[in-house]
């Protein structure tokens, strides 16, 4: 009974602070999901880098600080602090590669004993976790008119997916889905958060209609497949650095990357839909 309104309370207050930085306006969303985006990053490099053991934050600080960039740079262009053109994409280019490069310098002065493993996942942290960070400013900004509905949208359909997953799982799962990478996964599980998905999906459409019908449906696919594609990419992660949670930062949840690997791995497949119908 403990650990079950532990796992409650986690959840409101959760839910509280993400309702909060969505409709509080262009910068508590950009605080907010820089903030997530962050400990994402932190929690990966603690896998991957340190394996768990607390041995090198500095190394972590400069992973993190490279992984934000593509979010960083895609806030000032949405804020147009910057302007898109052919200058600024080649200094924006030739400074990717510094920052590359530091990574490469801290791990001759640390002496590790796998360097290029090191600077290998610092990278993988920007492309697995930074950019599609980045790209949901994509979705949540065109011109002046900010989105937050459908971010919201987006997140309600990713949860209702693991919910609908775990119920029906739970209850009726028999069939294993990928027992070597998440044991417990089965595909009427994963059937059961299809259905939750679309029925979110269907709800969406009634109280946010500033989207098409089509779009909700189209983006409730896109979540069903990617986002529980995601989940187990990053169960396969857990195995191989030999993990249980990302984190700890959310009691009775583990940590924050674990709450939000579907929706991570889900956002470029959304963002490519939705600016694809922007035209």
């Amino acid at each position: 009974m403990k650990g079950l309104l532990r796992r409650a309370s986690t959840a409101a207050i959760f839910v509280l602070i993400m309702l909060g930085g969505l409709y509080g306006g262009y910068y508590s969303f950009i605080l907010l999901f820089a903030l997530i985006t962050g400990l994402c990053l932190w929690e990966f490099l603690y896998m991957t880098i340190d394996h768990g053991k607390r041995r090198d934050w500095l190394r972590r600080i400069l992973g993190v600080a490279f992984g934000l960039t593509p979010f960083a740079l895609a806030v000032m262009i949405h804020l147009n602090w910057i302007k898109i053109n052919d200058t600024f994409v080649i200094i924006t280019a030739l400074l990717f590669f510094p920052f590359i490069f530091m990574a490469f310098i801290y791990e001759l002065i640390a002496q590790s004993e796998s360097p290029f493993g090191n600077v290998a996942f610092i990278v993988l942290g920007m492309v697995y976790i930074g950019a599609p960070f980045a790209l949901l400013d994509f979705i949540a900004f065109e011109g002046n008119t900010f989105y937050a509905n459908t971010i919201f949208g987006l997140l309600l359909m990713t949860w209702f997916n693991d919910t609908g997953a775990y119920i029906v799982g739970s209850k009726f799962g028999k069939t294993k889905l990928l027992p070597r990478i998440s044991p417990n996964k089965t595909w009427e599980g994963s059937l059961g958060g299809v259905f939750f998905t679309f029925l979110t999906a269907l709800v969406l459409c009634q109280i946010f209609p500033e989207r098409h019908a089509v779009d909700w449906f189209v983006l409730a696919a896109i979540v069903a497949v990617f986002g529980s594609v995601g989940d187990l990419i990053e169960s396969m992660l857990k195995r191989s650095v030999g993990v249980k949670d990302s984190g700890n930062l959310l009691p009775g949840h583990g940590g924050v990357l674990d709450r939000f690997d579907a929706f991570i791995f889900q956002l470029p497949f959304a963002a490519a839909y939705l600016l694809w119908v922007r035209g």
